[in-house]
């Protein structure tokens, strides 16, 4: 006779949860990475154009969709900064601080990885003076003994099953604090690189704008000399004089504040690179009391001028898809969101059960000598706790950690934004850059032009000294101008540049270990 198959319908879910329990599951939602803005250009300005090339200046070729280098700051064609720059990477503290909070959130990663991923065994050795009184058990018939010693060794195996996933969702979240710290690394790598660019260029510009007020003021001060001359001989106005003062000494006047700026950002420099501020002293400046303090960091902080920083021919512009992918604050940004999203499954694990498995073996023995000949003393236990009133607490968490992930996404959708906005402000910054460029050339050709034709017009005593003088003050003047347009330009792409990400991602990957492995002795303890 051929028994049918059994079923038992009414079971089977019972029987699915309990297969459900025991192999484990993860409750709370799955993170997945929000959205990349769509869209192919980041402002008003086209994202790919060529700008004309300017007298004393050069075209300039914007690419979409191209990748920025990981070395960037190669493009200014700087031996000078690019030392600077790995200087400064190499010894700078607040890299120093970054570094640290990266290997401190990997080694807390690796700590939960060891608890969350092995069962704790610990050894106990006890001793123990007691006094058994069998008096007070109601046995009056035998005098109770004498106090003794009693000792122990045992071994204790304990382990928290991962039920609902509680244990793998904190995981996920420091793994994510990994992932922040890291991408903050990044960030501070790339800031602090752009700082140093920025700051090379603001010293160059100031050397040049010095130059050009220096000689500004040597040719009004020739132009004054003459206009002097013409008022004793009675030929010019005392006015006339008077004004020519007043242009002297407001040019003198530029000459500390740009005197001040420039030792302010070499100081800053020297801070950068990981150096006290005497070490920006330049050769033949520093005073004698600090000349020997400073002899062997004086050329620590190199010198800096216009002449020896190239405009980057070709300047990649990345797609608005893919800066979220590429800007490090962007992605420190998404592994905060991705924390706040594995703390909501925290927060939803706690209110299920939990199971706890432990055992022990041991032995004890009045006399220490025969403590290991017997295993006397064992227990296998198992606890299941599941919260039952805890004054709406855990509710009120699960809501809390809700909460923090739409705070997250908010700070992250932010992030992005902003992104955008600094890629769009830095390429509408170029643009402009460039026809700023071209007309202050075009106005420095014209004084130059100007200038020979009255140095021409001088030697056949056409015009007066006083003439001469005027056209050298305007060139002066207009030279000045583009200096100021050439570091304008340098600036600005730079600032592009580190606004598409600085090219962090094209560097040699260097991926955040798994530690717990590396660390299991570590984390046995």
């Amino acid at each position: 006779m051929i028994l049918p198959a059994l079923r038992c319908p009414r079971w089977s879910p019972l029987l699915g949860a309990a297969a459900a329990l025991l192999a484990g599951c993860a409750v709370g939602p799955d993170f997945a990475a929000p959205p990349a803005p769509d869209g192919a250009r980041h402002g008003a300005s086209p994202a790919t154009t060529t700008s004309a090339p300017v007298p004393h200046g050069q075209a300039q070729r914007l690419v979409d969709g191209a990748d920025v280098p990981a070395q960037w700051w190669s493009l200014f064609g700087s031996p000078a900064l690019d030392g600077a720059i790995r200087t400064a990477l190499a010894n700078s503290p607040t890299l120093a601080q970054a570094q640290a909070s990266l290997e401190r959130a990997q080694h807390d990663y690796a700590a939960a990885a060891g608890i969350a991923r092995w069962p704790a065994i610990d050894a106990r050795l006890d001793a123990a003076r007691q006094q058994v009184n069998i008096a007070s058990m109601g046995i009056t018939a035998f005098p109770s003994p004498p106090p003794f010693t009693l000792y122990g060794a045992s071994v204790r195996v304990s382990y928290v099953l991962d039920l609902f996933g509680a244990q793998r969702r904190e995981l996920e979240g420091l793994r994510a604090a990994v992932d922040f710290q890291r991408f903050e690394l990044e960030a501070a790598r790339l800031a602090l690189a752009a700082n140093v660019a920025t700051a090379a260029i603001r010293e160059a510009s100031l050397r040049a704008q010095i130059e050009d007020t220096d000689a500004l003021v040597d040719a009004q001060r020739r132009q004054l000399a003459i206009v002097e001359q013409g008022v004793a001989l009675g030929g010019t106005a005392r006015v006339e004089a008077e004004r020519q003062r007043g242009e002297l000494a407001q040019t003198e006047a530029l000459l500390p504040a740009l005197a001040r700026q420039l030792a302010a950002t070499r100081h800053q420099l020297a801070v950068y690179l990981g150096l006290p501020p005497a070490a920006a002293a330049e050769p033949g400046v520093e005073s004698e009391a600090g000349q020997a303090a400073s002899t062997a960091n004086a050329t620590a902080v190199p010198v800096f001028r216009l002449a020896e920083l190239r405009l980057p021919d070709t300047l990649p512009v990345s797609l608005p898809s893919t800066l979220a992918r590429r800007r490090p604050d962007i992605r420190a940004a998404e592994a905060l969101l991705h924390r706040a999203s594995a703390d909501i499954g925290v927060a939803t694990a706690n209110l299920y059960p939990s199971l706890t498995l432990s055992a022990s073996a041991g032995t004890q023995s009045r006399t220490g000598g025969d403590l290991f000949d017997h295993l006397n003393v064992w227990n296998i236990a198992a606890a299941l706790v599941q919260p039952v009133f805890r004054g709406g607490a855990l509710r009120a968490r699960q809501r809390a950690a809700e909460a923090a992930y739409r705070q997250a996404l908010a700070a992250h959708r932010q992030a992005v934004l902003q992104g955008l906005r600094e890629v769009a402000d830095a390429l509408q910054a170029v643009h402009s850059d460039a026809a700023t460029l071209r007309a202050r050339a075009e106005a420095a050709q014209r004084a130059d032009t100007t200038l020979s034709i009255v140095t021409g017009q001088y030697r056949l005593g056409g015009v007066s000294q006083l003439a001469l003088i005027d056209a050298q003050r305007q060139h002066r003047e207009s030279t000045l101008a583009l200096t100021r347009a050439r570091a304008d330009r340098l600036a600005d792409s730079a600032a592009l540049l580190q606004a598409l990400g600085g090219g962090w991602w094209q560097a040699e990957a260097d991926p955040v270990p798994d530690r717990t492995g590396a660390q299991a002795s570590t984390a046995s303890r």
